[in-house]
């Protein structure tokens, strides 16, 4: 058994804190000792989380967050620490540093870099070339984040690979037929943050073009685009098909509610929503984005519109809607992201990590 030291600057509302989370307590339920530090408590994904494992709260503060978590790692002495997002893999290399155990740290990539504005994770991503080479390793959550990664910034190949995201099912129905997601009532999902990558102006644009009399949009999520999105909407009259549900923690219930889910990205490194969706035998709307496409391996699972196309994505809906097809093979995709297969992809980067820097 090993000890483990995950870090994230908070359970707030987003995929990769539920990711982490997640990834975190299968270690814990593995018998695996585990602690989880975070800058603040977010309740968000907080239930997430394992009651086995330790939850530490470090600091706020940028510079006092660093220091304490360099101490926790030092009184700690953890067999491998992670972190996941820009800011806090930056925050993470300078504390495993200061301990004297930066070669047992794992730096993971959750985002594009355009999608990471703060100050704080934009000096992290310039730093990548050296952070990718002074830690243990780095891990990019789809091929073509960790190929932009590599070509664009500078990371360190070898120690540079690709671990998809862990993905909950969510309670998804183990045997529904086509029969029972045709006759659902035309609910067409998205789920996710309401920034300016998941590109929601498109989206409200294809929904107003969608030809099925009954068709309605749940937005499930929360965000800094919230109002001018709701604003959209009003404008276009959508005002009784459109419904902001805002951040649910457990979204199942919408999930089964649903005909057909679609996400609308510009930027998109993995998608957890898509997986999620095929998990629940959903017919997948999505633009090229680089991780959806991925995920539904190019179209084999799943519609893929250009971005920014609204009147694509409207056609590709009113064809979803229509015709949901069979939910089987999306659902036997969606187990190819399992919890157990990401742990044990962990797991294995950490063994091979370890032996290069015994203690």
């Amino acid at each position: 058994m090993r000890k483990f030291l995950f870090y994230m600057p908070a359970l707030a509302g987003g995929g990769a804190e539920r990711v982490w989370a997640v990834l975190a307590s299968s270690f814990a339920k593995a018998g695996h000792e585990v602690i989880f530090a975070v800058d603040f408590d977010r309740a968000e994904n907080r239930g997430f989380l394992d009651p086995s494992l330790r939850l530490v709260t470090l600091h706020r503060n940028h510079a006092i967050g660093v220091l304490k978590l360099a101490a926790l790692i030092r009184r700690e002495r953890p067999d491998a620490t992670l972190s996941g997002i820009g800011a806090a893999n930056l925050k993470h290399a300078l504390a495993a540093l200061l301990a004297l155990r930066a070669r047992r740290a794992i730096l993971c990539f959750h985002g594009f870099f355009p999608s990471e504005p703060q100050r704080l994770s934009r000096w992290a991503n310039r730093l990548t070339p050296l952070l990718t080479r002074i830690t243990g390793r780095a891990v990019a959550v789809s091929d073509g984040l960790r190929e932009a990664l590599i070509r664009d910034h500078g990371a360190e190949p070898r120690r540079t690979q690709r671990i998809h995201n862990p993905v909950d099912p969510l309670g998804a129905p183990a045997n529904l037929s086509r029969e029972a997601l045709a006759a659902r009532a035309p609910i067409v999902l998205f789920v996710g943050r309401l920034v300016a990558d998941k590109d929601l102006p498109t989206l409200i644009d294809a929904f107003r073009r969608v030809t099925h009399p009954e068709a309605r949009l749940d937005i499930v999520g929360d965000g800094p685009l919230r109002e001018e999105i709701e604003a959209r909407v009003a404008a276009h009259g959508l005002g009784d098909r459109v419904r902001f549900r805002g951040y649910i923690a457990d979204p199942s219930e919408a999930y089964r509610r649903a005909r057909c889910l679609v996400l609308t990205s510009r930027f998109e490194s993995f998608g957890n929503a898509v997986a999620e969706g095929l998990a629940h035998g959903l017919p997948v709307v999505t633009t090229s984005a680089a991780g959806p496409v991925e995920i539904v391996e190019q179209g084999r699972y799943g519609t893929v519109v250009p971005i920014g196309d609204a009147a694509a994505v409207a056609r590709a809906i009113d064809g979803a809607l229509a015709d949901p097809g069979d939910p089987a093979p999306r659902q036997a995709r969606a187990r190819q992201f399992s919890i157990a297969d990401a742990a044990r992809r962990y797991l294995e980067i950490i063994e091979g990590m370890i032996a290069e820097d015994p203690r």
